[in-house]
């Protein structure tokens, strides 16, 4: 089986202070492990929920709380040099979001239908 890697600096080199060059794969990889994550705690959270048994908003207002909490852990583990991982910040925290909502709909309904319904 294939091991998850860490995420690789994608900032190259500085030409002149104008602009910075980034290494498109190395981008790429960061863009994996960050969706990998996203879609994993989106699974995660939604059988928490389902598990829970949390409904209606409550169950929504949950996503998004753990959305942020992993948003917080990665900006944690990327420490003050973030920018040498990614672009942006707004790359962090918003990327990947809303894909992750499907898959944790699709987590809670099945496990609040296994727990709580049969």
């Amino acid at each position: 089986m294939a091991t998850m890697s860490t995420t690789i600096a994608v900032k190259t080199k500085r030409v002149k202070k104008e602009f910075t060059v980034y290494n498109e794969m190395a981008m790429r990889q960061n863009n994996f492990v960050l969706e990998y994550s996203r879609t994993s705690m989106s699974a995660l959270s939604g059988a928490a929920a389902g598990i829970l048994g949390l409904t209606g908003l409550y169950g929504f207002i949950f996503f998004f709380i753990m959305a942020f909490v992993l948003s917080f852990l990665l900006l944690l583990k990327a420490g003050s040099n973030w920018s040498k991982y990614f672009p942006s910040r707004k790359m962090l925290f918003l990327s990947g979001q809303f894909g992750g909502l499907f898959t944790y709909v699709l987590f809670w309904t099945f496990l609040y239908g296994m727990v709580h319904v049969y």
